[in-house]
């Protein structure tokens, strides 16, 4: 029986292997182009993305330069599949050209105390080269995702995504895998700049709005004691960058719900401290603040 599935996934691979074949300075000038086009027809993200905006500088988004952060916003998005399928053909040996680390002492510092690291990211620059940086530094990754409901684009991202090393976990059941990888002194990567059910999340301040937050990686750090390290995947001029700050120090009293609560604040003002910093680097087309604030349930994962 002919399995559609897999033939589909495999045709998205060798589609992305044949867009790698065009040059990069290309690819980056037809993504640009795509992104303007997005930016021109696609109305609904783009009033998405300037509401968001607004959200967060107020009057600013408005002004000139906050329709450039918009602008420049789609640009990313446009550019991204070219960046994925150029990185998939690279030689590793070429990595040290296009991509840095900046602040992995503080990796490491964590790293020393022996539990692992949960490791916040957000949709930053092109985040789905971050398993990259991974590979390159030798750093033994997983990730947690949230399966794709497209069965064949979710084998062919998947694909992508483990060709440099990392392991992927699905977010149904994530604790008690994320939890042996911790264990085995691994490090757990999870992206926390989105918008979650009630029922999944906390609701804490970003960009001085409540947002509801996966309360995940809080319960994790409060549960096992895993140091949790900001890690961000930024655009440069030449290239990518990864940015290591400083572990977050895990407050924990023995009240559960409120350590989370506070746990998660601490990690949404990392991220919007980085927003504030690159802010048209930022994934501002999702609807951070849909979810409100009308009824919590405590509860574990």
């Amino acid at each position: 029986m002919v399995d559609l599935q897999r033939i589909t996934a495999s045709l998205l691979l060798i589609f992305i292997k044949a867009l790698g074949c065009i040059p990069r300075p290309v690819g980056l000038r037809i993504g640009r182009t795509i992104g303007s086009l997005l930016f021109a027809f696609d109305k609904k993200h783009r009033e998405i993305a300037t509401a968001n905006v607004k959200r967060a500088f107020g009057s600013q988004a408005g002004s000139p330069s906050g329709q450039q952060i918009v602008r420049q916003v789609f640009n990313n998005l446009g550019t991204m599949l070219f960046e994925i399928a150029w990185a998939y053909r690279l030689d590793p040996r070429d990595y040290p050209r296009y991509f840095q680390i900046s602040g992995r002492e503080h990796y490491n510092r964590a790293m020393a105390k022996g539990r692992g690291a949960l490791l916040l990211t957000a949709h930053m620059g092109n985040w789905e080269l971050f398993t990259i940086i991974a590979h390159m530094t030798g750093i033994p990754a997983s990730v947690v995702y949230r399966p794709i409901d497209v069965p064949a684009l979710d084998a062919a991202v998947k694909k992508l995504r483990c060709c440099y090393g990392a392991q992927l976990i699905p977010t149904k059941y994530a604790f008690y895998r994320i939890a042996k990888t911790l264990k085995k002194q691994g490090c757990v990567a999870m992206l926390m700049d989105q918008n979650v059910d009630w029922y999944n999340g906390v609701f804490v301040d970003f960009f001085e709005r409540r947002a509801c937050t996966n309360r995940g990686m809080a319960y994790m750090a409060v549960r096992t004691g895993a140091p949790v390290v900001p890690v961000f995947m930024l655009r440069e001029p030449d290239g990518y960058r990864a940015e290591v700050l400083p572990e977050i120090p895990l407050i924990k009293t023995g009240d559960l719900q409120k350590d989370i609560e506070e746990n998660t604040a601490r990690y949404n003002k990392a991220i919007e401290a980085i927003v504030r910093q690159y802010p048209d680097q930022w994934f501002w087309v999702h609807q951070r603040w849909k979810t409100k604030a009308y009824c919590t349930w405590p509860r574990e994962p």
